[in-house]
């Protein structure tokens, strides 16, 4: 990609398309005042949150993303429904489109970047472009294999649709509100966090070719993906919270499952991993603290750099006629 490229691709969003998206909004901040409160509907509209945001950090994230235990082809497909309830899309499209993120984190190339394309485009306006609208099978063809999970990503409305009837039957349209209109919107935007706000606030445990912090506040909003440095620092672990006082519900969850043989193979950070950082000198433990922004500043001009190089050898090669040497691609 030329470095006019990346200044100019395409950030464009699709506002017809999109009108669902800010109608649910509309509709979770204005109905709240048109039915009658109690207090159980605010605990239906936390449980629920929460409930969903670990099927989305267990299941989309940990699970299907980054293959970080093993389960039963049965409890894989309750966790791509239960995921798939949050109504953040099917299950193939958005660990496809994690795996890209971490294959291109922080660089041009990288789909939700504040560094890149600031706060909004990073948080929310990529998903609603379409040019990442289409599941990115090549990414994901270790679970595209089941015809139950391309289903489900085929049919991404049906797992929400079924929780809002549900919701519906069990307390009428109040509960409906609170309980899945409030709470969705709740979870969008929980989960979107992680996209934008943990790659801008928080601490740096460790060197990462990213800007990826920890965050304790995010932490506890979203069942342990607030611990953002250390999940880029060693992706494939079940825990994201790697010290005692690391709050990670997601994984405290994952525990209990695994001891009565829901899951099994729980990948964790070795010794060595975890205390990586002790290794670093002082001047290395300060300079991780202001590292994103001189490291996004270096890293944009070597991209520019190697760009301007490739053109100019591509552009030799071609005055040269073709070469009786193999071409090396970078992998």
């Amino acid at each position: 990609m030329s470095t006019a490229a990346t200044v100019t691709r395409d950030r464009s969003i699709n506002w017809v398309s999109s009108i669902p998206f800010f109608a649910f909004h509309a509709f979770a901040l204005v109905a709240p005042f048109f039915v009658p409160f109690h207090w159980s509907y605010v605990v239906w509209a936390l449980a629920l949150y929460y409930v969903r945001m670990w099927g989305v950090t267990a299941g989309y994230h940990r699970y299907f993303a980054h293959r970080a235990f093993k389960t039963s082809r049965v409890f894989q497909f309750l966790l791509a429904f239960l995921a798939e309830t949050s109504a953040q899309k099917g299950v193939l499209w958005w660990a496809a489109n994690h795996r890209h993120h971490h294959r291109e984190s922080d660089t041009p190339e990288d789909i939700h970047s504040p560094l890149q394309d600031g706060f909004w485009w990073s948080h929310v306006g990529w998903i609603l472009s379409d040019r990442y609208s289409e599941t990115r099978t090549e990414a994901i063809k270790d679970f595209a294999r089941f015809p139950e999970l391309r289903f489900l990503n085929t049919f991404q409305l049906l797992p929400p649709t079924l929780l809002a009837v549900a919701i519906f039957l069990i307390g009428g349209f109040p509960l409906l509100v609170w309980g899945f209109f409030v709470s969705t919107v709740l979870l969008w935007h929980g989960t979107f966090t992680i996209n934008s706000l943990s790659h801008v606030f928080g601490s740096r445990r460790y060197k990462t070719t990213d800007t990826s912090r920890n965050n304790f506040v995010l932490a506890l909003v979203t069942c342990g993906e607030g611990w953002h440095n250390n999940h880029h620092y060693h992706q494939n672990t079940a825990n994201q919270g790697w010290f005692w006082w690391e709050v990670d519900a997601s994984y405290y969850v994952l525990k209990a499952l695994s001891a009565v043989g829901v899951v099994s193979d729980l990948r964790r950070p070795s010794p060595s991993v975890k205390l990586a950082f002790q290794k670093y000198s002082p001047e290395e433990k300060a300079a991780l603290q202001t590292m994103p922004a001189m490291w996004g500043k270096a890293r944009l001009a070597a991209l520019a750099a190697r760009t301007r190089v490739a053109e100019a050898v591509k552009g030799a090669t071609e005055l040269a006629g073709p070469s009786p040497l193999p071409v090396l691609k970078r992998r």
